[in-house]
């Protein structure tokens, strides 16, 4: 009867198993709250048969910034901010395949090229002037890797991590996470060869990233610039002073 019931338990954990690792996919991005109409949008990429849209901010200015939003996050909301913060840049917002305005469906070889075709995208509207980069939650993974393969002059990393896959695992303990993931986006490993300027801005009630995930990030990053808004949450960093204080300061 014992030997039953292990056996019964084991393949309830495989199947488990397998069914998180095929819907992943569903289970990380989360599209659907973000859509919004095309014809608001003002900058277009095209990739792969499929056209990926945004907005930019501040138009005409020499240097440039690229953003990469957070997962659900409307990132044309950041607009009228940025504005403000960063006058003599231009910003660049770009949703994610799947999201917002954009064409396709999410998955995160995908995100992680459109990142580099972006990039190069501005960078060829601004020849010769450094184009910087924010990246926000799952969007401080993707940005990561874009500084590990392309001159991103500046990187600012909102409420980031080490890896989504240690993220998970750390949620989810009872799980295989690390075996599961497709793309595990491991900001750690990406920055270790980056060599300029970061800001880490960690939020102190964040309750999505666990504060030692940032701490292994911060770690394997001496010369980066930290700064902990310790009331603010993950979702509601962007609602405190300090939060465009910081990124204004370092980026301008």
């Amino acid at each position: 009867m014992l030997a039953t019931l292990a056996v019964v338990l084991v393949l309830a954990y495989a199947t488990l198993c397998a069914l998180l690792f095929f819907a992943q996919r569903e289970m990380i991005y989360l599209p659907e709250y973000t859509r919004t109409a095309r014809d608001g949008t003002d900058y277009a990429l095209a990739r792969d048969g499929v056209e990926l849209r945004g907005w930019i901010v501040n138009p005409g200015q020499d240097s440039a910034i690229v953003y990469f939003g957070g997962n659900g996050e409307s990132v044309q909301a950041n607009r009228d901010d940025f504005a403000r913060w960063f006058p003599r840049r231009t910003v660049y917002l770009l949703a994610y395949r799947g999201y917002g305005a954009s064409d396709g469906a999410p998955s995160g070889d995908a995100l992680l090229d459109d990142a580099l075709a972006f990039f190069d995208d501005v960078q060829a509207r601004h020849p010769g002037r450094p184009v910087s980069a924010i990246g926000r939650s799952l969007g401080s993974g993707i940005a990561s890797h874009l500084a590990a393969q392309r001159p991103v002059d500046r990187l600012a990393l909102v409420t980031p991590f080490d890896s989504l896959a240690n993220v998970a695992q750390a949620h989810y303990r009872w799980l295989p996470v690390r075996w599961l993931l497709r793309v595990p986006y491991p900001s750690m490993d990406y920055l270790r060869a980056y060599r300029g300027p970061v800001l880490v801005l960690r939020a102190g009630r964040d309750e999505v990233i666990p504060p030692a995930n940032t701490d292994a990030l911060v770690h394997t990053l001496p010369r980066a610039r930290v700064v902990a808004i310790d009331e603010a949450g993950h979702n509601d960093i962007q609602a405190f002073p300090a939060y465009g204080e910081a990124l204004a300061a370092f980026l301008q």
